[in-house]
């Protein structure tokens, strides 16, 4: 078979999808090669399984449909379903202390790394257990919510901010 007709059916594969392409496959494979699955594998690249799977749909007149939302990695809030409201319960609580006295966020600073150091030491999560702090900062996201200073801390720091200005222009007016 000349390169330029093969070229050009694997083109025309390629420009296909799902179970077309399997029954342009299979259509090639029975009139070209036999129905030959391992010839086709050899002359264009395709896949065995494939071939078999687009000479039986021709054959039984049955198309599979392909389950593409089943495939890759699932969200984390599915993995892990309490992780939400975990990280909900932190941001509420942001400033305050928790029961054991002890503040999520003690110096203010609310980053994707803190609060997965705070899962971690407070809600009892291994390191194994979590994503890294990008996905962490995407579920926040996802729910909403705003790292940055807490608003608390930033109430008291501006608090304390303006009480040094009053104190510093007091002492330059005594002066």
């Amino acid at each position: 078979m000349p390169e330029t007709i093969k070229t050009a059916i694997k083109n025309t594969a390629n420009k296909l999808s799902g179970a077309r392409r399997r029954g342009f496959i299979a259509e090639v494979t029975l009139e070209l090669l036999a129905g030959n699955a391992r010839k086709a594998e050899r002359e264009f690249g395709w896949g065995r399984q494939t071939v078999k799977k687009g000479i039986r749909e021709l054959e039984t007149k049955i198309e599979c449909i392909d389950n593409y939302g089943a495939r890759g990695n699932r969200r984390t809030e599915e993995k892990l379903p309490t992780i939400a409201d975990h990280i909900k319960a932190m941001f509420d609580a942001c400033g305050q202390l928790n029961p054991e006295f002890r503040a999520y966020f003690p110096h203010g600073k609310v980053t994707s790394r803190n609060i997965r150091h705070a899962l971690i030491q407070h809600f009892n999560y291994t390191d194994d257990q979590l994503p890294n702090g990008n996905t962490i900062g995407n579920i926040v996201h996802r729910l909403g919510l705003k790292i940055g200073w807490s608003q608390k801390i930033r109430s008291f720091r501006c608090a304390a901010i303006d009480c040094e200005r009053r104190q510093s222009d007091g002492a330059v007016l005594k002066g």
